[in-house]
C-alpha cells in the first residue's frame, strides 16, 4: 500500500489549474481519509447570500481525489462517475470537507464526504464514486 507524504498531496493539490479558484488546502489527512479547509470567498456567494452549492461539490471531488491518493499513490489516476449530494445547511464562513474511502476495489472506488462549519455543524453529505482506468 503507497504512504504519501504531506509534500506529495500539497503539490497534487497545487498542480490542480482548478483549485486557484477555491483556494482549498489540506487541513489533515490519513490513509482513506482526507480534509480539506476552504476559505470563503465573496465569489462563492449565490442568491440569497449563502455559499453555492458547486463550491461543496466540488470540495468533496478534490477531498475525495486526495483521499485516494492516500491509498493508490499520486501517481494512479481515478475520475469521478458519479456523484450524489444533499445539501443539509447553508452557510456564508469557511468550511471543512472530509472525504473518506469506503472501498477500494480493482476498477471502482466508493467513498463519502461531508462538509461542516469550522465548529462541527453538518452542512452538506455526499456519496462519490470514481473508477480506475
Amino acid at each position: 500500500m503507497p504512504s504519501v507524504t504531506r509534500a506529495e498531496l500539497d503539490q497534487l493539490l497545487s498542480q490542480a489549474v482548478f483549485n486557484a479558484s477555491f483556494g482549498s488546502q489540506i487541513h489533515s489527512f490519513a490513509e482513506g481519509e482526507c480534509t480539506l479547509s476552504i476559505p470563503f470567498r465573496p465569489e462563492f456567494i449565490r442568491p440569497g447570500g449563502i455559499v453555492g452549492g458547486p463550491v461543496f461539490m466540488a470540495a468533496a471531488d478534490v477531498a475525495m481525489w486526495l483521499a485516494i491518493a492516500t491509498r493508490l499513490g499520486v501517481k494512479e489516476d481515478c475520475v469521478t462517475v458519479e456523484m450524489k449530494t444533499n445539501f443539509l445547511s447553508a452557510a456564508r464562513e469557511d468550511f471543512l470537507c472530509t472525504a473518506r474511502v469506503l472501498k477500494l476495489g480493482k476498477r471502482i472506488v466508493y467513498g463519502t464526504a461531508e462538509c461542516t462549519t469550522l465548529a462541527g455543524k453538518l452542512l452538506t453529505h455526499h456519496t462519490i464514486t470514481y473508477i480506475r482506468p
